[in-house]
This record gives structure tokens, C-alpha cells and sequence, in this order.
């Protein structure tokens, strides 16, 4: 599954938290394989939102929508937020 060109607004973030380089390497498992057991990806609460997210490293986690087989990246958090 590919994963749409970021937002200005995300790609700040990478560079602000320091983690460019583990989020293309997270980005290329999961487009690779999204279910990648390193990720860790897992569907949000509340289910309904279709909100999911997968790991960048153990402190942070990149959340993610899907359509049409593509996904977007809506917010890069940290893990326990």
C-alpha cells in the first residue's frame, strides 16, 4: 500500500521531533507491508473513525486513514499521548 505525499505540516513535525530518517524507514515497511509485526499497526479508538497508526520508533506513531488503497498521513503523536 502506497502512502500519499505528506502535508508541509507533517513533514515539519518529522523534523522538529528529529525522526526523518526512522519514519522513511517505517514508511518502506509499510509500504512493503503494511501488517509488518515491526510496526505495530493498529486500528484507534473510536473504531467508526477509521483511524489507524503504526510505529516510527517506540516513542512516536504515525496516524494514518485509508482510501481508495492509499494511505494519508494525518498526525504524527507520540505513542502515549
Amino acid at each position: 500500500m502506497s502512502i500519499h505525499d505528506l502535508n508541509p505540516k507533517i513533514v515539519k513535525k518529522l523534523k522538529k521531533f528529529g525522526i526523518e530518517q526512522k519514519f522513511l524507514k517505517a514508511k518502506a515497511l509499510f509500504e512493503e507491508n503494511p501488517r509488518h509485526p515491526g510496526l505495530h499497526t493498529e486500528l484507534l479508538e473510536p473504531k467508526e473513525l477509521q483511524i489507524y497508526s503504526f510505529r516510527i520508533d517506540l516513542k512516536y506513531r504515525a496516524q494514518f486513514t485509508v482510501s481508495t488503497g492509499e494511505a494519508r498521513i494525518i498526525d504524527v503523536t507520540l505513542h502515549y499521548q
